[in-house]
């Protein structure tokens, strides 16, 4: 597998992830109906989060996050042209001119 075939894979896990993040979201929050504080109030509505799903969306959201900058670095370094390998040997290089 290539350098570049890496990074598309990596930044196609990241929208995985991303799209996972977001269907997490969706479903950690749920409304209830919160009895009144005192005779002759009315009900009111509350949001409660999901502990577990909660926890999830955030890892979630940091996997797809990761994966991105790795996967945009990789693609970036993919497409330059390869540096020279090796150590560059001066001493044949005249030094006064």
């Amino acid at each position: 597998m290539t350098a570049r075939h890496r990074a598309v894979a990596e930044l196609a896990v990241a929208v995985a992830a991303v799209v996972a993040t977001a269907a997490s979201w969706l479903h950690t929050r749920s409304t209830v109906a919160v009895g009144p504080v005192a005779d002759g109030q009315p009900v009111t509505v509350s949001v409660v989060y999901h502990p577990q799903l909660l926890v999830l969306t955030l890892l979630l959201a940091t996997v797809a996050g990761i994966l991105a900058v790795v996967g945009t670095v990789r693609l970036r370094r993919s497409a330059r042209p390869s540096p020279i390998k090796g150590p560059i040997d001066t001493r044949d290089t005249p030094a006064g001119d």
